[in-house]
């Protein structure tokens, strides 16, 4: 019998609680609404106890979170959400309830982290050492992998909290992020475009102006992670990612703005498998999430 594990994607907007070992191998899977932490935490952990009763027993948890998180196993506040944009959520113990309920391992880190090692492990990354993982929603996130780590460092990366130009003439929008303004996500999350242009993502046709003033930003984003990480892929999912043409925009772009400057056949000629969708879809977090938990157990 395959070792099971249980997974916790959770997101801003909703949560995925599994129990599974890989793709093609979910043994029950439950979504419902990100509400208060009592509420949502309380669901989670009958989701858990009900797979118990029905006879998957599973052997560790991993936990994929929005954050800012701590996810520093020596820290009096690991396993935490921290100082997060989502109301009501900032400051709230995660693994512990988590742990108390179940007695057993709980691995927890940042939802893009997660989603990158199950890109590795099974997706868009796997053979790969340095990589980001970027998810264009909601909010803007991301992570992945240097020389074969997850990124830690002081806390995680906040890879949306860059800041990028923004030409006010050609786009007089502020930006909402509550913390920022303009940042990256504060000018191209999901909740941005919809602001500025006053309809959903969804209901813009692919010819409107919105996709190739995001697709810049987002080139613009890439482009200082090229310079810094140095990354051989730069993975981008998401909702704002599923509008047709969104990575050909964006690779238009870092093409553009690169000026064939840095000199490696991947940037130059390679750029349709540099930036890609995840190889898992919108099942990298919630797989990630058990191959973190697999990790942990060993």
């Amino acid at each position: 019998m395959k070792t099971l594990y249980g997974g916790i994607e959770a997101g801003g907007t909703k949560f995925v609680c599994a129990v599974g070992s890989g793709p093609g191998e979910i043994e029950a899977i439950e979504r419902f609404p990100t509400t208060t932490p009592e509420e949502t935490l309380r669901r989670t952990i009958d989701f858990f106890r009900h797979q118990q009763d029905a006879g998957h027993h599973f052997e560790a948890i991993g936990i994929a979170s929005f954050g800012p998180v701590d996810p520093r196993p020596d820290s009096e506040t690991f396993g935490y959400i921290t100082a997060t944009p989502k109301p009501n959520w900032s400051h709230t113990n995660f693994v512990g309830p988590i742990s108390d309920a179940f007695g057993m391992p709980v691995a927890f880190d940042i939802d893009v982290n997660v989603a990158a090692l199950g890109e590795h492990t099974w997706g868009s990354a796997i053979g790969l050492d340095t990589f980001i993982y970027m998810t264009i929603g909601t909010g803007i996130g991301g992570g992945g992998m240097i020389n074969g780590e997850l990124m830690h460092g002081l806390i995680h990366p906040e890879v949306g909290h860059i800041r990028i130009p923004h030409d006010l003439e050609r786009d007089p929008f502020p930006g909402r992020c509550p913390y920022h303004g303009d940042c990256l996500e504060g000018l191209a999350c999901g909740p941005a475009i919809e602001d500025r242009w006053k309809k959903k993502g969804f209901e813009l046709p692919p010819d409107h102006p919105a996709w190739d003033l995001e697709a810049e930003y987002l080139a613009y984003a890439a482009l200082n992670y090229i310079c810094t990480v140095s990354p051989q892929k730069i993975i981008m999912g998401g909702g704002v990612m599923e509008q047709p043409k969104m990575h050909e925009l964006i690779r238009k772009h870092v093409k553009r703005l690169l000026n064939d400057y840095i000199q490696s056949p991947t940037l130059i000629d390679g750029l349709d498998d540099f930036i890609v969708p995840p190889g898992l879809g919108n099942e990298s977090g919630v797989l990630g999430a058990f191959a973190l938990a697999k990790h942990l157990h060993g």
